[in-house]
């Protein structure tokens, strides 16, 4: 073959003709890789337009793959419009991003996502936006928080790391009732626990958006990171969206493929992690060790009336404290003396992890209703539950005897 030939080779190779027949399908959708996407014309081109559904103009406004995820999240959440981001952190970002500017307030429960609270403070803070912690268990309080400036109120149930749950419903009445907009974090309730956007059912009250970090439960496996920010209301969606585009944010095809496959058994997933959850914490409660076991579906902790008016099921966290006559070093000993639970940050996967937290370090104030001691979060996997209780026995006996 001579080099002349050789290039028409290449030639014909990347402009080849063939196109696999219509019709094709599997119970998986298909994976589409692109940046560039190709128009049949110039007026095709002109015509498109990104922001919707109807067309494709570039791989990052979107390809048949992040849309069908973005529409199977919707269906998921109860929403209508639906972006995707590289993390449940960007998606808390972009919100702000989004909505908030110079003069601006953004009120935000002491109990939140820390990372999310670090942004508020640190980046929004060099736009001109001021945050303002609130009492997640105190609606009198978020009202008298709430002024004239105050834009977007963000939401958390149940309460990272400490698991309180709010009134949710009176937070958004009082928010409505003043015209601010709300945000919900619903990584922890996944569109299972409640629905974000009818939270009584009868399509009276609902939040304005929810924030869901898909690295969770929505992946199931511990390997992909993912959020997205959902909506109803079209104008809002518009404003997040182009917020969305102007930063440039995009999710890989290999990702969006992961989440795809993992989502019709998220709900089989969920209310494994619950049932297991509930199980050991209420086994935690009567260990010696332990002065007070946090999860919203037992009675003794806080917020577990609302949890009660609102939810049908309560994922797979729950937090301890250890009792404060066990220093630091031995909470240290326990959680190394785990065997199935691993150390490692983030939950929804199949493995068991634990993490001890500096709670002092975490909130603008102390929280009158935790009790004295070391607070330890456990995420529950999909091991047997009588595995995980006797791992964790064996650990409290080498820690504390």
């Amino acid at each position: 073959m001579t080099q002349h030939d050789a290039s028409r080779l290449s030639t014909r190779i990347v402009h080849h003709g063939y196109e696999p027949p219509a019709g094709f399908a599997a119970p998986q959708p298909a994976v589409h890789k692109a940046s560039t996407v190709i128009f049949e014309n110039v007026a095709a081109m002109r015509a498109r337009d990104w922001k919707d559904k109807s067309g494709y103009t570039y791989g990052l406004h979107g390809t048949p793959t992040t849309f069908t995820l973005e529409e199977r999240l919707c269906t998921l959440e109860g929403g209508l419009q639906c972006v995707l981001l590289p993390s449940g952190l960007a998606a808390i970002a972009n919100v702000g991003l989004a909505l908030l500017q110079l003069g601006d307030e953004v009120l935000i429960p002491d109990n939140a996502y820390g990372p999310g609270k670090d942004f508020a403070q640190v980046e929004l803070r060099r736009f001109g936006v001021r945050t303002v912690f609130y009492d997640p268990l105190d609606p009198a309080d978020l009202a008298a928080r709430i002024t004239p400036a105050t834009r977007l109120v963000w939401l958390e149930a149940a309460g990272s790391v400490t698991m309180e749950f709010p009134d949710l419903c009176e937070q958004v009445r009082i928010c409505r009732a003043r015209g601010v907009t709300t945000a919900l974090d619903n990584t922890w309730g996944a569109g299972l626990a409640f629905a974000p956007f009818d939270l009584l059912g009868d399509g009276s009250l609902g939040v304005d958006i929810s924030a869901h970090a898909l690295t969770k439960y929505p992946s199931g496996g511990g390997d992909v990171l993912m959020g997205s920010v959902i909506t109803r209301d079209v104008g809002l969606h518009m404003k997040i969206k182009l917020t969305h585009m102007r930063l440039g944010l995009g999710v890989a095809a290999n990702d969006a493929e992961a989440l795809l496959r993992a989502l019709p058994s998220i709900a089989l997933r969920y209310h494994a992690h619950d049932e297991a959850a509930r199980s050991l914490a209420r086994w935690m409660r009567d260990q010696p060790a332990v002065a007070q076991v946090l999860h919203p579906a037992l009675e003794s902790s806080p917020g577990h009336e609302h949890w009660q008016a609102l939810c049908t099921a309560a994922a797979g966290l729950f937090s301890v404290v250890i009792d404060a006559r066990h220093g630091q070093r031995q909470v240290d000993a326990f959680c190394d003396g785990l065997r199935l639970f691993k150390l490692g940050y983030s939950w929804g996967g199949p493995m068991s992890l634990v993490v001890p937290y500096d709670l002092a370090s975490m909130r603008s104030r102390p929280a009158a209703h935790l009790k004295p001691g070391t607070l330890v979060r456990f995420s529950i996997g999909l091991e047997a539950v009588e595995d995980l209780r006797c791992d964790l026995q064996q650990a409290l006996e080498h820690a504390f005897g």
